[in-house]
């Protein structure tokens, strides 16, 4: 049975936000406070509508955008060191994995490139557009990367050369990214209206769990339990390990794109509502609604006693776990439907104006002249 994240691996991966939602469990969570205030470092003009979210680690912020480029940006000061461009726009969040940067375009492609130079390894052709992230498991024969796509399946690829290992396939498109389960287990929601559970090892299905609606979303883990939101206008938590369904959540008749995120024994989610939903764990009982002025499609990081998360609206919002209140708003005057990334003491969120926003965690307080 395969392990998530061995010893051995984890000397590997770089401190930060490696990948989508943090890391192989998708539950959100950054280590540190969040600001009193936000205090911008630096901005980077990609010039295209950035719309997923970036992985922090290495020195770099690694994030893509809609002209099919990923930039390698100095998480200092924010000045690009390389870019690779694809034939399709990238959505997907990168999985920065030792020395070698991971992800997926929607020219139908996966693609292993270098870390330090954004020097191509290889690449992988699949039967249709990739918007999720990818995941890692390893095992005795070596590093193995998992992720879905359009083509409605589940690859998991060698890590090193970038041949199938295994595939999977669904009946409708996979638009999230695959949830690991230290048990060995893969979980991942699709188009199909199913949870689907495989063993990592070779891709075996070992039950499915029905949603009842599309989901678009990842799935966040804690605890041996499952949490996703549903275009059926449904949060659900569920246990893998039986496919029973333990609650669902339902406030009014809007979808969740947004993925949660775990904030101790409460869970927080965007919703196209316009609200951010908090969710007591153990019951699914609503504790608090925060309302922003659009639509919240993008993924909240909880860090701290606060939430920070994006809308349609043009605003990244941090709100207090506690009781809803906000702490603080910024305004970027373009919708942010990307996830916040937090690594490397900076807030990172890409925005559909075409830029990149990187927000001061070590010094929050702006410097004042002499």
């Amino acid at each position: 049975m395969l392990a998530v994240a061995s010893a051995a691996m984890a000397e590997q991966e770089p401190t930060g936000w490696p990948m989508h939602r943090g890391g192989p469990q998708l539950q959100g969570v950054a280590v540190g406070a969040s600001p009193p205030k936000p205090v911008l470092a630096w901005t980077f003009r990609a010039g295209k509508p950035v719309k997923g979210g970036a992985a922090v680690g290495w020195g770099l912020v690694l994030v893509g955008d809609e002209a099919g480029i990923l930039h390698a940006l100095d998480s200092s000061t924010g000045q690009e060191r390389w870019s690779y461009k694809t034939e399709g726009p990238i959505e997907a969040t990168p999985l920065l994995l030792g020395d070698a940067v991971y992800f997926g375009s929607s020219d139908a492609r996966f693609y292993c490139v270098e870390a330090g130079s954004g020097a191509l390894r290889w690449k992988y052709e699949t039967g249709d557009k990739i918007l999720g992230g990818a995941t890692h498991v390893s095992g005795p024969d070596g590093v193995r990367i998992l992720f879905g796509g359009y083509d409605s399946t589940l690859h998991c690829l060698d890590a090193a050369t970038g041949k199938v290992v295994w595939t999977h396939q669904t009946d409708n498109y996979i638009n999230g990214t695959p949830t690991l389960f230290p048990s060995g287990e893969v979980v991942f929601g699709g188009c199909d209206s199913v949870i689907h559970v495989l063993s990592a090892a070779d891709g075996k299905e070992l039950r499915k769990i029905e949603s009842d609606a599309y989901i678009a979303a990842s799935v966040a883990v804690a605890d041996g339990i499952g949490y996703v939101g549903t275009y059926g206008n449904q949060v659900l938590a569920f246990t893998p390990a039986d496919g029973a369904v333990l609650w669902r959540y339902r406030d009014r008749n809007f979808p969740y794109f947004s993925s949660a995120a775990i904030a101790g024994e409460r869970l927080v989610i965007g919703g196209r509502d316009k609200q951010l939903h908090c969710i007591e764990r153990a019951t699914g009982q609503g504790l608090w609604k925060f309302r922003a002025r659009g639509v919240i499609d993008s993924s909240p990081v909880v860090f701290g006693d606060a939430a920070v998360v994006g809308s349609e609206d043009g605003r990244l919002y941090c709100v207090e776990i506690s009781d809803g209140r906000e702490r603080w708003v910024y305004e970027i005057g373009a919708p942010v439907t990307a996830s916040p990334a937090v690594g490397e003491g900076r807030l990172v969120v890409g925005a559909e104006d075409g830029s990149v926003y990187a927000f001061d965690l070590t010094n929050p307080k702006p410097a004042t002249p002499p």
